[in-house]
Parts: structure tokens; C-alpha cells; sequence
């Protein structure tokens, strides 16, 4: 897979404190978020499963959440401890110096994920948690921030997993896919971060033409007039989780807002769009606008059956409709028999690239992928399969 081409570079910061990572990921995209965060030139940068960890000061936090493209979210780990009941859970929580991490008068949630551990639910360790940070600001100041699971100030996440627990805060607040230009949603829309991965999953920077022409709401053709244009994602939003840490600098984030915003090119590659339900390419056409790239695309209202790509071919992308259930599967199958032969008869010397359900759908175009990518959509696991029409 080829490196995405990204904004300049980070810079070291000797003097600065330093800081542990994690970015999130759907399942699937672990090594596009680690090009990412290595071409962002972030340091320590090591991919697991369902994301990455990077180390950088604060400002390695900042780009990374503007920048990214398919992460989830952004978290600062604060502590990794040993953690073998509710009781040593309690312990280790209170004893760190959560003063550091956000004021009394914020307003706090915790979330908690479990694997092998015998806290026996999610909800009943964040609230383990929860209770050992406001008893350790009682302790402290006589006073207590206040819950909101809603919007919270500062937001902790927990990961507990045989015997350990790694705690977090969360630098994204709402999740990166949220870019802020999403103002209607088609019927199960693709979300941002992981129409971005399909993308870099093609190797696809912007050097060539790019066709959806089953475009739904928008998402793919808009993800990639950002990637050729070069625009930083999180530019669309308000605000991030960071901003309310008790070290934010925002000298700095303007600083590197305005450098994002300097390294936005012209986006000269055709970006065609389509989709056969005229209200779908309504919503497209407003998302795109928000987005600031609806000149870039070329949005119309057609059915699959009228695509035609330009002469000089290029890059195909579709994401067609699909269901969990297998009778309305078998009623999608001849619609990926017409995806089939419209990849024989009119993609000569492109390369295309159809992202389905896993199983009985992708066996009905009948063409044989070239290369497969398991991905999951949410908890769907699904193909991204490539066609090299020679």
C-alpha cells in the first residue's frame, strides 16, 4: 500500500513533555492509520489490532486529530496498571494525580471496554472508576466535578484485559468521523473514517479520475476531494476533546490550523458522482458543500446502467447496498451481476473496486478480484475486492 501524501511535517519539540498515544480504527484499517500517523512523522508509531500507539508532546495530539483520516479517535494514555478486581481497580484509579488531567470545576464521563477480566460489566467498572476520581478530588479540594454523559469536559476511556487496565484521555471528543459536513444521511450511510480507508486502501491520491456512480449521500466522491485537495478533515469541525485539557495551548493549535490550511492545493482531478435516487444526490450535493469541495465534484442524478467513464479511465470505487439478511441478499443479486458486466464491458483499463458484505453477494459479478481486504462495518464483516480490467 502506498504512503498517503500528508501536510509538513511535525516538528520535534526538545524542551516539550512528552507524551503516549492511541488511536482508534475499524477493524481492517490498523495499517493505513499506522502510514498515516508514520507520514504525519509522529514517533513510536506501532500498530496493534483496532488501532495504533504514537508518542509526540502536545502537538503530536493536535495534528493528529485534524489529520487523520481513518482513526476513530485520539487518546492520551495517563496509566497502565495491574488490575485484578474492582478493588485494585478502585486503588490505582484514586491514586493518580487527576488534577493534572482536568480541573474540578469540568464536568467528566468515563467509558470502559473489557476483555478477559473478572469485573463482571463495563458499566459497573466505569463507575468503579468514576467513583475513584471524585473521591480523590474530595480528598483534594473538598469539592467534586460534576457527570455528564452527554458532552462532557473530559472524557476517560478504559481498556481492562487480563489482569491490566490502560486508561486514557479522550483528545477527540466526538468521534473523528463526525467532520461536520454530514448534514442529511442517506439510508445506512458509509461512515467518514472508513470510506477515507477504502480509499487509501486503493493507493489512490488524487492522481486520477474517480467515479462512484452508486454515490448514495456522498461520502466516498467528498473523502476524495479532500484527499486531493489535501485538506486536514478536522478543519470542518468545532472542536476537540483536547481543547478542554488543563495544558491546551491555543497559540499553538491556531498555528497549526493555519499551516493545514496553507497546505490545501486545487483540486484539478475529475471527481464524478451518481446515484439513481434523486433525493440521495440532493443530500450529496449539500454534504459536499459543507465540506467546501462541491465544485470539485460532479454530481447526476443516473442509474448504474448509464455509467461511462472518461477516456482516460481511471479509478472506480462503488459501495453498493447490502443487508444482513440473506432473503434480501439473494434479492441484491442481480444488481451485482449488472455491476459484473459493467466492469467487462466499459472499465477496460481501470481499476475498480467494489466494497460488499462477505459471503453469497460478491460471488454474483461473476469476475474474479485480484486482491481482497478484509474490513469490518461496524460489526459486519465485509470485502473490499479489487478488479483489474486489463
Amino acid at each position: 500500500m502506498a504512503r498517503p501524501r500528508t501536510p509538513p511535517r511535525l516538528l520535534k519539540g526538545r524542551e516539550k513533555p512528552r507524551h503516549r498515544y492511541f488511536a482508534s480504527t475499524p477493524r481492517g484499517l490498523e495499517e493505513v492509520l499506522l502510514a498515516e500517523l508514520q507520514a504525519l512523522g509522529l514517533e513510536e508509531c506501532r500498530s496493534v489490532p483496532g488501532g495504533a500507539y504514537f508518542e509526540g508532546p502536545l502537538d503530536a495530539c493536535y495534528r493528529a486529530n485534524l489529520w487523520l483520516r481513518s482513526a476513530v479517535r485520539v487518546l492520551r494514555i495517563v496509566a497502565e496498571f495491574p488490575c485484578r478486581d474492582e478493588r485494585e481497580l478502585y486503588e490505582q484509579v484514586w491514586k493518580l494525580p487527576w488534577h493534572q488531567h482536568m480541573a474540578v470545576e469540568q464536568t467528566l464521563a468515563v467509558r470502559a471496554r473489557l476483555g478477559r477480566t473478572p469485573i463482571g460489566h463495563s458499566h459497573y467498572a466505569a463507575l468503579k472508576i468514576k467513583d475513584a476520581i471524585v473521591d480523590r478530588f474530595r480528598a483534594d479540594f473538598r469539592s467534586r466535578p460534576n457527570i455528564d454523559a452527554r458532552q462532557p469536559d473530559i472524557q476517560v476511556h478504559a481498556w481492562i484485559d487480563d489482569e491490566r487496565c490502560t486508561l486514557g484521555v479522550d483528545g477527540s471528543g466526538w468521534p473523528l468521523f463526525m467532520r461536520g459536513y454530514r448534514a442529511e444521511e442517506g439510508a445506512a450511510p458509509l461512515k467518514e473514517n472508513l470510506a477515507a480507508g477504502l480509499i487509501a486502501l486503493t493507493g489512490w491520491h488524487g492522481e486520477r479520475p474517480f467515479y462512484d456512480p452508486m454515490c448514495g449521500s456522498g461520502t466516498l466522491p467528498i473523502e476524495a476531494a479532500l484527499i486531493a485537495g489535501r485538506r486536514a478533515p478536522g478543519l470542518l469541525r468545532g472542536r476537540f476533546g483536547f481543547q478542554s485539557w488543563p495544558d491546551f495551548h491555543a497559540a499553538e493549535w491556531k498555528a497549526i490550523q493555519a499551516e493545514a490550511r496553507a497546505a490545501a492545493r486545487p483540486i484539478a482531478v475529475p471527481i464524478m458522482a451518481a446515484d439513481r435516487d434523486a433525493a440521495a444526490v440532493r443530500q450529496a450535493r449539500q454534504n459536499a458543500g459543507h465540506a467546501g469541495v462541491a465544485d470539485a465534484i460532479a454530481f447526476s442524478t443516473a442509474p448504474i446502467e448509464s455509467f461511462q467513464p472518461l477516456p482516460q479511465g481511471g479509478l472506480l470505487l462503488i459501495n453498493p447496498p447490502y443487508g444482513e439478511r440473506l432473503e434480501r441478499n439473494a434479492g441484491l443479486a442481480p444488481l451485482y451481476k449488472r455491476l459484473g458486466d459493467i466492469l467487462k464491458h466499459r472499465c477496460t483499463g481501470m481499476d475498480a473496486y467494489i466494497f460488499t458484505l462477505h459471503g453469497e453477494l460478491a460471488k454474483a459479478i461473476g469476475l474474479r478480484p485480484s486482491r481482497r481486504h478484509i474490513l469490518f462495518n461496524g460489526p459486519l464483516e465485509c470485502r473490499l475486492l479489487r478488479y483489474q480490467m486489463y
